[in-house]
C-alpha cells in the first residue's frame, strides 16, 4: 500500500514539474524565453521545449502572422503642385526580428503599430511631395508605393520589424479645392466635347458636299444622254417621216394640213379670222377628193 501511495505522488511530481519545465511552440507565433527578467534565447522553430521551472525561467510569446496597419483617418499630404491630398494607406507588417522587436517595443503591438503609423506619414510626405497629382493618382502610383515600402523598410529595419506591402486605399482632393479640380476637368470635357463636334460637322459639310455634287454629276449626264436619245429619235422620225412623204407629196400635204388644224383648232374657244377662200381650207372645202 505504502509503495502505491509513493509511485502516485512520484507521478504527480513529475506532473508538476512536467508542467513547469516543458512549453510548445506554435507556427505562428515566437517564444521568448527569460531567465530571471533577462531575455535570453528566442525560440522560432514550433514543438515542445524544455525550460526550468518559474520563476528561474518563464517564456513570452509573439505573433509570427503578417499583421494590418489600417490608419483610422486619412493623412493631409502636398505634391509637388503645392495640392493637397488625403491618402489613406494600409501597412501589412510582421516581426522579423524577435529580439529587436522586443527590445524596442517590450512585445506592444499597439507601440508597435504607433511607432509605424508615425514612420509611414515621414516616407508618405517624401514620395509624394517630389510627384504631381496626376503621378500619384495614376501613372506613378505603383511606384510611389514601392517607393514608400522601401524607405519604410530601411526605417523599420532596426526595430525588428519587416514591411511586406504598402498599399493607398483611397486618394481624394481636399474639400477646398475639390470644386475648382471639378469645374477644370468639366471645362475641358466640355472643350473635348465642342471640339469633336465641330469635327463632326465640318466632315457632315464634306459629305453633303460631295453628295450635292456627285448629284449634279448625275443630273447633267443623265440630261446630256436624253437629250442625245431625243435628238436620235428625232432624227429617225424625221428620216421616216421624209421617206413616206417622198413616196406621195399629196399625203404630205394633207397630213401637214391636219397637224395645222390640230394646232389652231386645239382648244374649243379659239377663233380664227381668215378668208374662207384661203389655201389653208383647201382640204376642208374638198369632198370626195374634188373641190366643190
Amino acid at each position: 500500500m505504502k509503495s502505491i501511495t509513493s509511485i502516485a505522488v512520484g507521478v504527480v511530481v513529475a506532473a508538476g514539474l512536467a508542467q513547469t519545465c516543458l512549453y510548445t511552440v506554435g507556427e505562428r507565433e515566437y517564444a521568448m524565453l527569460f531567465a530571471l527578467g533577462e531575455l535570453k534565447t528566442v525560440v522560432t522553430e514550433p514543438g515542445l521545449h524544455f525550460k526550468l521551472p518559474a520563476p528561474l525561467q518563464n517564456v513570452v510569446y509573439l505573433d509570427k502572422r503578417i499583421l494590418t496597419l489600417d490608419a483610422s483617418g486619412a493623412d493631409l499630404v502636398q505634391t509637388s503642385e503645392k495640392k493637397n491630398l488625403m491618402i489613406d494607406t494600409f501597412v501589412k507588417w510582421r516581426i522579423g526580428d524577435a529580439r529587436r522587436y522586443w527590445v524596442s517595443f517590450q512585445g506592444s503591438e499597439r507601440a508597435a503599430s504607433d511607432r509605424l503609423a508615425m514612420l509611414l506619414r515621414d516616407v508618405l510626405n517624401i514620395a509624394v511631395n517630389k510627384r504631381t497629382v496626376n503621378q500619384i493618382t495614376s501613372s506613378e502610383r505603383e511606384k510611389a508605393m514601392a517607393e514608400i515600402s522601401e524607405l519604410l523598410q530601411a526605417r523599420v529595419k532596426a526595430l525588428g520589424i519587416d514591411i511586406v506591402d504598402v498599399r493607398m486605399k483611397r486618394v481624394d482632393f481636399t474639400p477646398e479645392i475639390s470644386e475648382s479640380v471639378y469645374s477644370r476637368m468639366e471645362a475641358e470635357r466640355k472643350r473635348v466635347a465642342s471640339e469633336e463636334r465641330s469635327k463632326g460637322a465640318a466632315q457632315a459639310e464634306r459629305i453633303r458636299a460631295g453628295a450635292d455634287r456627285q448629284s449634279e454629276v448625275i443630273l447633267a449626264e443623265a440630261y446630256r444622254d436624253a437629250q442625245k436619245t431625243k435628238g436620235e429619235g428625232d432624227g429617225e422620225a424625221a428620216r421616216i417621216y421624209a421617206d413616206a412623204f417622198g413616196k406621195d407629196p399629196e399625203f404630205a400635204r394633207f397630213y401637214r394640213s391636219l397637224e395645222a388644224y390640230r394646232r389652231s383648232f386645239s382648244q374649243k374657244s379659239d377663233v380664227m379670222v381668215v378668208d374662207p377662200s384661203a389655201d389653208f381650207f383647201s382640204y376642208l372645202k374638198k369632198e370626195g377628193g374634188e373641190q366643190n
